[in-house]
């Protein structure tokens, strides 16, 4: 295990430099470049641009060089921890990203613990009382929660929560807390706006675990392990739980390698529709402006996380699946 955990590090050097000359080359596909839209932007509004400082700018930054020699450029600022500058915000990229990344991360995590403490109850109660109109009940539900879109569902939570509990329309604190440092009162508005997005994300994503763990889950009840072990008089309980449950928990352990970099980049229409301070509508407005270094360290950094993340699965499948030891084994 430990030869195979070193190899697949050292196998993530060459694919994270792979995806970096992928972003980059994506970026620096569509023609033109920041300034060029910021340029024809201001003169679609009637308004002049300051030709003279737009160029310094692009001198600055090295945009009248040529494309490889930006790209080392980048690559090695950000081994070194510079991310480079966001030319929308006048900012260096990680003060940006500042409260947004934290927001995110909070918004996600409490998501996703939302979505286990739902799914798992009800997928589990599913299984075990298959065809029942109870289950039937709570399909029907899951098939709504998969069809509805999320935004149309954060309108109508939007409308709810302003008529019966007063929580404003939108954002995820009250305006006068928007670019104000954290304090105890900004942190209960956060607290009070939170359960709005929370919901309405893990919608779609609760209604698809549970329907995953029912199918698996019934699979494994069916097998024979399980009817040997009833037949020995163990507890239906323990016989639900210390086998055919775990082996049903692969395709969970599985989702985390996009559940890291989810955590991140957050539900950008949901953001979009609820104006959330979160780092999705962030990275979408800066590839529509062609701010390269702040959406090239976005989608670097979810890279990152995309690639840690399998990793953590794949150890985390064989140690919890003696099957996949078993066979990794034997191919080798």
């Amino acid at each position: 295990m430990l030869r195979y955990i070193l190899w697949r590090l050292v196998v993530m050097i060459p694919t994270l430099l792979l995806i970096s000359v992928l972003v980059f080359t994506i970026i620096e596909l569509p023609p033109g470049d920041y300034f060029e839209s910021y340029v024809s932007e201001l003169r679609a509004m009637g308004e002049s641009a300051d030709l003279a400082e737009i160029e310094q700018l692009r001198h600055r930054y090295g945009f009248d060089e040529p494309a490889p020699i930006r790209y080392l450029h980048w690559v090695g600022g950000m081994l070194h921890g510079d991310f480079g500058y966001s030319f929308e915000y006048r900012l260096p990229v990680s003060e940006v990203v500042g409260d947004r990344l934290w927001l995110t991360i909070l918004v996600s995590t409490v998501t996703i613990i939302f979505t286990w403490l739902i799914a798992f109850p009800i997928g589990i109660y599913s299984a075990t009382h298959q065809y029942s109109w109870s289950d039937y009940g709570l399909t029907l539900v899951g098939l709504i929660g998969l069809a509805t879109p999320n935004f149309i569902l954060a309108l109508i939570l939007m409308y709810f929560a302003n008529i019966w509990f007063g929580t404003s329309v939108g954002h995820l604190m009250d305006p006068q807390y928007l670019g104000q440092p954290m304090s105890w009162d900004k942190a209960k508005s956060i607290l009070e706006h939170l359960w709005i997005p929370v919901i309405i994300i893990g919608t779609g994503g609760t209604a698809g675990m549970i329907r995953r763990l029912r199918a698996n889950l019934l699979d494994e009840l069916q097998k024979q392990y399980v009817m040997t072990a009833r037949a020995k008089g163990m507890h239906p309980f323990r016989a639900l739980m210390k086998y055919p449950l775990r082996m049903s928990l692969n395709f969970f352990i599985s989702d985390i390698g996009s559940i890291l970099p989810s955590i991140i980049s957050g539900a950008e229409v949901t953001a979009i529709v609820l104006s959330l301070e979160t780092t999705g509508p962030m990275l979408i407005r800066s590839l529509q402006s062609q701010d390269m270094y702040l959406a090239g360290s976005f989608l670097m950094f979810l890279a990152f996380l995309t690639v840690i993340g399998v990793l953590v699965s794949d150890i985390a499948l064989a140690l919890l699946d003696p099957r996949i030891r078993l066979e990794g084994g034997r191919v080798k």
